[in-house]
Formats: C-alpha cells, sequence, structure tokens
C-alpha cells in the first residue's frame, strides 16, 4: 500500500533526511522558520510507518507539555492523516498506527511522564531549555534496550546542553553513531532576502545572530571572531582587479593522520581562495601536493606551521622550494600578543573589519567563530589554545590557521621586491667606478 503525505522537503531538509536515516545520535542546530519541527516530525513519522518490531514507540519532547501540544501536536495529526486506520488518542496527545507504532507528545516539565518507558526513537525539541537530566538521567536510558535513535533540534540559547550535545556530535561524529549539523539562515534559503534584511534592522546584533546565524556565543564577550564578521565576508564582492599586484601568500596547516587535516590556503590582498584540505597525507606526499600549488599559483610567500610541518618543511627545501616556519607558540612580532598564533589569529579578524572576502565554505565559517580570548597578567592578547578548542569539539582549527598563517609577517609581491631591488642597486651605481 502507498500512502501520500503531504511534506515536500526542501533541499537542505532532504540531506539532513538521509543523515538522520544513518546515525542514532543527531544535532540539528537551524535558524527560525527553517522548518526543523517538520523536518523531524516527518522523520518519527516515517520511522513509525516502517516499523516492523511490535509495539514500538517514538516520542516528541519540548521543554513544556502545552508548548508540546501547539507547536507539534496539530502538524503530527496532519501529516500521519493518509495513514487509513490510525488511531488518534487527544488526552494522551498520542497517535497508534495500524503495525501497532504509537506516537506520542510529550513535556519536558513532567519527565516523570517518560519514566518507564521503552523508546524506539525520541526526538527532543528547544534542548536548550530543558533541564540536563531529562536526556541523562531520563530519555537516555530509556533507549538502551531498543538501541533507539534521539534527534536533538533547537536554536543556540549560549553554552548549555544543547552546545555541549552539538560539540559532541563534532567530536564523536562516524556514521551509525553521532552526527551534528548547523544552518544558519544565510545557508538555507528559507526566508526571502528582503525578510533577513528586515530582520537585521528590527532586531538586536546579539538577537539576530543567536536567532537566525547560529551564533551559540552571541551573549559571549570573549569571542575573538563573530559569526556576523564571518557571514559578511562571505557575502562580499570583491573583484580581482581590485587586488591586482597584491601579494600572494599561502599558509600550510600540518597536521599527521587522526581527526586532523593539512590545509593549503591562499590569499591575495582582501581576497581567501577556497582552501585545499588534506587527509592521511605523510610528509613526502603532503610535500609533493603543496610543491604542485607552488608552482600553479607561483605565492610570493609561503609560510608553514613548525609544529608538526617539520619534516614537511625539510622535503620542501630539499626540492627546492623556499618556505617561511613559523613556530604557532613563538614571541609575537607585537607586544600586544602572547605569541604569534595570537597575533595572526588577531590579523584575520581586522583583515575581516577591512573588507575581507572569505569563501562560503561552512567548516571554516564554523571554525573562525570558535575560539574565545582573553589577557594576561601583562595585558596582552591570548587566543584560546588549540589543544584547549580540540578537546571542547574533537577537532582543531585547521583551515582556520591555514588562513592565519598568510597574516605571519607582512609580504611584498615580486613585483615589488624586484622595483625595491632596482632603487637600490640605483641608489649605489657611480658612474666614475668603471
Amino acid at each position: 500500500m502507498r500512502v501520500a503525505f503531504p511534506y515536500r522537503p526542501r533541499p537542505y531538509q532532504a540531506r539532513l533526511h538521509e543523515a538522520l536515516d544513518s546515525h542514532r545520535f543527531s544535532v540539528i542546530v537551524m535558524h527560525r522558520r527553517a522548518g526543523k519541527t517538520v523536518l523531524v516530525l516527518m522523520h518519527m513519522l516515517m520511522a513509525a510507518v516502517l516499523a516492523k518490531r511490535p509495539n514500538m514507540m517514538f516520542g516528541y519532547v519540548a521543554p513544556y507539555r502545552n508548548q508540546a501540544k501547539s507547536i507539534a501536536w496539530g502538524m503530527l495529526k496532519h501529516f500521519s492523516s493518509p495513514v487509513p486506520g490510525r488511531q488518534v488518542n487527544e488526552a494522551e496527545l498520542s497517535i497508534t498506527l495500524p503495525n501497532g507504532a504509537v506516537m506520542r507528545v510529550f513535556g519536558a516539565d513532567n519527565a516523570d511522564a517518560l519514566r518507564g518507558l521503552r523508546f524506539d526513537g525520541v526526538i527532543l525539541d528547544e534542548v536548550a531549555d530543558m533541564k540536563p537530566d531529562v536526556w541523562q538521567e531520563v530519555v537516555r536510558p530509556a533507549l538502551s534496550d531498543r538501541r533507539g535513535w534521539a534527534v536533538f533540534i533547537g536554536t543556540p540559547k549560549g553554552i548549555n546542553l544543547f552546545s555541549q550535545l552539538y560539540e559532541q556530535g563534532q567530536r564523536e561524529a562516524k556514521p551509525g553513531g553521532w552526527f551534528s549539523a548547523m544552518l544558519r539562515v544565510d545557508e538555507t534559503g528559507a526566508l526571502p532576502p528582503e525578510e533577513i534584511e528586515s530582520l537585521k534592522r528590527e532586531m538586536s546584533d546579539k538577537s539576530f545572530r543567536q536567532e537566525y546565524l547560529c551564533d551559540f556565543t552571541a551573549s559571549s564577550d570573549d569571542v575573538l571572531i563573530t559569526i556576523d564578521m564571518v557571514t559578511e565576508a562571505c557575502a562580499r564582492i570583491v573583484r580581482p582587479e581590485d587586488v591586482e599586484g597584491m601579494p600572494l601568500v599561502m599558509g600550510v596547516d600540518v597536521a599527521r593522520f587522526g581527526a586532523d587535516s593539512s590545509v593549503v590556503c591562499l590569499r591575495r590582498g582582501l581576497i581567501c581562495q577556497p582552501p585545499h584540505v588534506f587527509r592521511n597525507l605523510d610528509n613526502m606526499d603532503l610535500a609533493d601536493a603543496i610543491s604542485a600549488l607552488v608552482h600553479q599559483h607561483q605565492p610570493d610567500a609561503v609560510f608553514v606551521d613548525a609544529g608538526q610541518g617539520q619534516g614537511v618543511i625539510d622535503r620542501l627545501r630539499h626540492i627546492g622550494i623556499d618556505c617561511i616556519e613559523v613556530p604557532f607558540g613563538a614571541k609575537a612580532l607585537s607586544p600586544r600578543f602572547n605569541n604569534r598564533r595570537s597575533e595572526m589569529w588577531y590579523g584575520i579578524r581586522e583583515w575581516l573589519q577591512a573588507g575581507g572576502f572569505l569563501p562560503d565554505v561552512p567548516q571554516l565559517k564554523s571554525e573562525l567563530t570558535t575560539p574565545t580570548y582573553a589577557f594576561d597578567p601583562a595585558g596582552r592578547i591570548c587566543l584560546e589554545r588549540k589543544e584547549d578548542i580540540k578537546e571542547r569539539l574533537g577537532a582543531s582549527p585547521d583551515i582556520a590557521d591555514a588562513l592565519a598563517l598568510t597574516f605571519a609577517a607582512p609580504v611584498a609581491s615580486a613585483r615589488d621586491a624586484m622595483m625595491a631591488a632596482r632603487r637600490q642597486q640605483a641608489q649605489h651605481y657611480d658612474p666614475l667606478a668603471w
């Protein structure tokens, strides 16, 4: 029997359906009015319709029961209406399908109603407004018997359970296990541009970043690069002729296997090119890949992370590639910063404020807006350590670090260097010397 449901997913929703089907624990951070509740209710409905085991139970949980009823109950009844023979229980807010599968709506304000139940799948909506023990002590144990799945959805509200779950999804991502995704209003196309502009005008910067740009740190004052800086940079139009004659700088962040990536980033003036990302390459192969890019683009300077890059640096010099090693922990060129890495990242911030253009690469955008900063006892700017970021998120900001390396030191273009050499030669010319 074929059943036609009144639902046609948008392209980004269709991609998320595929991810939800292939992971047990999924964390979806989406902006307001992106259709996240419809997305997860249809995921639950399809799981219930296709249920093959007896007495399968699925739950939708919102922070409050009245909220769950007003948001999800009507939609769940509407989307399930084409299923012949379904039974609706208004008192329990439950729907039973002909195959025996049950879908039920709950409120996290009455967590006791969830205790003792056995779930094959649960949706937790607006997780940021729930007490952590609802998930940790009630819902998670209820999934153990049947190895049930869970989907967490919402918009950011600072650093809390939801942000921790999102970071866990990033840190422990693997097929069949954890998965997390973030979709901002500038990435979905769910709202027309004129509505987005209207929201920007009518809302505070903090509220817009939190509700529509999915910025967990919107209420935080210690983020070095804010999401609005990055969003504006991706939307800018900078023409190649605007940066003609400016030096082309290459930054290389080196990793050795594991979860980290080796990245090559090229920047000419205000334009950052899409990054080149390499995984699981040894020093020789990575050096060959970098050499090919150097010969293709002819950069005016190549800065390489000296932390993991010594072998790559040695190989590049051996094959005739002139590169400059940059120790991230070395003394900064300016006394304002505690080390070179803090100084280079601050260079990105100033570059963005000056009109820099970024490629629309989601991972780069997320990495740039992750690190926080503080001041040491001497009043110097200190960027959050790379090791702390990796411990917090499960991965290093490799692409952003490669971009930061392009700000390691001032660089003159080959043309400028040639003109300077000619001027110096002219200054030392003695017509009587011959």
